[in-house]
């Protein structure tokens, strides 16, 4: 058996760590983009009657429930993380654009530090040091 090699992923933001501990990476940005910015009730003991479980299910809302960090009222929506984490899966900045509901310029943007297809400029005044 051959270990398969995970995608290296953004760090996420500390505010969002706590979700994507519980959801993972990709159900985590399926939530943010569903319920980003809006007030979010998580019940102590769901009975499938909430749009929350029926994306992340019981034991998902229960582990969001009783996570030791405090978690906001209000969902959050970390366009930057979730920019660079599409992008760092492959999706072109137009998809991505599309996906986030933002421009191509914020995307770009959002991405710019984790982007290895940029030459980096070189200025011939400045020595290398190394």
């Amino acid at each position: 058996m051959t270990d398969v090699p995970q995608p290296l992923y953004p760090r996420p933001p500390a505010h969002v760590a706590p979700f994507v501990e519980v959801l993972g990476v990709d159900l985590a940005i399926q939530y943010f983009l569903e319920f980003g910015g809006t007030p979010v009730y998580l019940a102590k003991n769901p009975a499938g009657r909430s749009e929350v479980e029926a994306l992340i299910g019981a034991e998902a809302v229960r582990a969001l429930r009783d996570h030791p960090y405090q978690l906001p009222a209000r969902c959050p929506l970390p366009k930057k993380w979730m920019a660079q984490v599409l992008y760092a899966k492959g999706l072109p900045v137009l998809q991505i654009a599309r996906k986030l509901r933002t421009t191509d310029v914020a995307v770009r943007r959002n991405i710019a530090d984790i982007r290895t297809d940029r030459v980096p400029r070189r200025d011939d005044r400045q020595l290398n040091l190394f």
